[in-house]
């Protein structure tokens, strides 16, 4: 008599959403670009059941300026990365993080004399 193998195991959603090292790496790579221009001073993640949020402080007691979210569930339709500024206009959606973080690259201003 021959065993019949178990039935492949259902697709679980995991108990909560995380950013994966390399996506850290990317994230915390443009971070601290703008830590040592005397842009950003702080950060917070938040790892929920829907959502992992990197979020952007220019100072410690104020809003972020910029959230960084992952929403797997969005990764089959508009992208599952968003970067998100401070009065919670979406600034790019995307599938790939590298594309779109390319947001918070040219958004330095800088004084004109």
């Amino acid at each position: 008599m021959n065993a019949v193998p178990p039935p492949p195991a259902p697709l679980t959603l995991p108990e909560q959403v995380a950013f994966h090292r390399t996506e850290l790496g990317l994230i915390l790579g443009i971070y601290g670009r703008m830590v040592a221009a005397g842009e950003w001073r702080d950060y917070g993640i938040s790892c929920l059941r829907d959502v992992a949020v990197f979020s952007i402080f220019r100072r410690t007691a104020e809003t972020p300026l910029y959230r960084i979210e992952k929403r797997p569930k969005l990764r089959l339709r508009q992208g599952q990365y968003a970067v998100i500024g401070a009065e919670g206009q979406v600034l790019r959606r995307g599938h790939d993080l590298e594309a779109v973080l390319r947001v918070l690259d040219g958004r330095r201003l800088r004084v004109v004399d």
